[in-house]
């Protein structure tokens, strides 16, 4: 079974160097992976908590996205969305305050930063704290949940909100589930083998530092500008270099092969200067990012074709954050008075349509199915099957047999098996659908 990861990017700035090698490389390789599911978006509601300059979090949005992609990201393959395109989102992040504790996130770690800061400067303690700071913690774990992310990267300072996260999600499931956890326990996956690269002065590369290289932003120029501007010693040409402590040793590792690496640090320490050095660096830099600078100045001279993919990936997206936020809204109570109303209201816009399979070849030539419910939402798709009429016999059984003697559910996949082989797999909120909708056919 697949395992959903979830990776998200605040949208307050332009990407450095760190950020490629840290969070956005990373990320573009482990969705490559087999057996992975693999969610990215463009944290653009939590910008807000941190930036109030629209211009800056809009030019952000459209440069996170170009870099993502231009990196190797494929649409194609992954969950690529934007955070504000979900509107179940929001919707999940109140019901999840509603039943967060005031005291949990009095402990968040930003939070009782700002107060120990204000305290320090012996003004109110929470002065300059907005709500948006001191609930971060639960618009995170909004999303998290609602796509039942098995595993979430991060690094160590952001531990504490997987574990409110998990905390919040035990919550929920106690108090409205009723033997049912609408939320999968998401997992702490710690990056300890990403890189984190120094900045020019030898501090950890981060924009409130002012120390970073730019990734894309002013071409090879700013690029060769800012490797020349890193910090070194004072040892002439000639003289060996301490290459383990060099902060060009360093960044040249992060982006080189073991060979290559060795061989830098060879010369290093039989003395090679310090600007031929910072050359190398700069030529290897420039042979790795040329191409991708290319695609990236292709996407932002196209704004539209971004806004397609991240659309598309949106109602990717929404396939499975409204069915879990019908079934959440009834588990709260927003549904229940009107659920009759509503299902006689849906009957009569239905009449004459119910649930049904459809049979389909797909673009490899294989065979599969679907099953749509009356409405035509998408409840179901099969695996591939190189016999049409092997398809058509297992639907037949999905017909006859209680799918609860054929489906199993770990960490909310539910899995359908025939004889040992897997059928289709999809969320566990649609469940109650699927069963209702394999029901209505058996009936007629």
């Amino acid at each position: 079974m697949n395992t959903r990861v979830l990776t998200g990017i605040t949208t307050s700035g332009t990407p450095h160097l760190g950020n490629y090698a840290g969070a956005i490389r990373p990320s573009v390789q482990a969705s490559a992976q087999p057996g992975v599911d693999a969610f990215y978006f463009l944290a653009d509601y939590h910008a807000l908590i941190k930036c109030d300059d629209p211009q800056r979090i809009a030019r952000s949005r459209l440069e996170i996205a170009a870099t993502w992609l231009a990196a190797g990201l494929d649409p194609e393959t992954v969950t690529f969305y934007r955070q504000s395109d979900i509107p179940e989102i929001p919707e999940l992040c109140w019901m999840l305050t509603c039943v967060t504790p005031k005291g949990l996130m009095n402990r968040a770690h930003a939070y009782k930063a700002s107060v120990d800061q204000n305290v320090a400067r012996d003004v109110e303690p929470d002065d300059g704290v907005t709500m948006g700071l001191f609930s971060y913690p639960v618009l995170m774990a909004a999303d998290i949940l609602l796509f039942n992310a098995n595993k979430v990267p991060v690094g160590r300072d952001q531990i504490q909100h997987l574990e409110m996260a998990r905390d919040i999600a035990q919550r929920f499931n106690h108090l409205y589930g009723g033997g049912q956890d609408f939320f999968v326990l998401p997992e702490v996956q710690i990056e300890d083998d990403v890189a984190t690269l120094p900045g020019l002065d030898g501090r950890k590369m981060s924009k409130s530092y002012d120390n970073t290289i730019p990734l894309f932003e002013g071409g090879a120029k700013a690029l060769r500008a800012s490797v020349m501007r890193i910090v070194t010693d004072s040892r002439q040409p000639g003289e060996p270099k301490d290459a383990e402590n060099a902060h060009l040793y360093t960044l040249y590792r992060a982006f080189a092969t073991p060979q290559a690496s060795g061989e830098f640090r060879r010369q290093l320490e039989e003395g090679m200067s310090w600007g031929d050095a910072k050359n190398m660096l700069y030529a290897h830099l420039e042979d790795i990012l040329a191409p991708m600078r290319e695609r990236y100045l292709d996407l932002t001279a196209h704004p539209d074709r971004i806004e397609d993919i991240l659309q598309a990936g949106a109602q990717k997206a929404r396939k499975l954050s409204r069915p879990l936020m019908a079934q959440l809204r009834e588990a709260v109570g927003l549904r229940a008075a009107a659920s009759t109303t509503n299902r006689n209201a849906v009957a009569k816009v239905n009449k004459g349509k119910s649930a049904r399979f459809i049979s389909f070849r797909d673009e490899t030539g294989q065979f599969r199915f679907r099953l749509m419910a009356a409405d035509g939402q998408e409840l179901l798709l099969s695996e591939p099957f190189a016999d049409p009429k092997a398809a058509g016999n297992v639907i037949g059984l999905l017909k006859q047999q209680p799918l609860n003697d054929l489906a199993t559910e770990e960490k909310g996949i539910v899995s359908v098996k025939v004889d040992g082989m897997l059928i289709s797999q999809f969320e566990t909120a649609l469940l109650p659908l699927v069963r209702d909708a394999i029901a209505e056919m058996a009936q007629d």
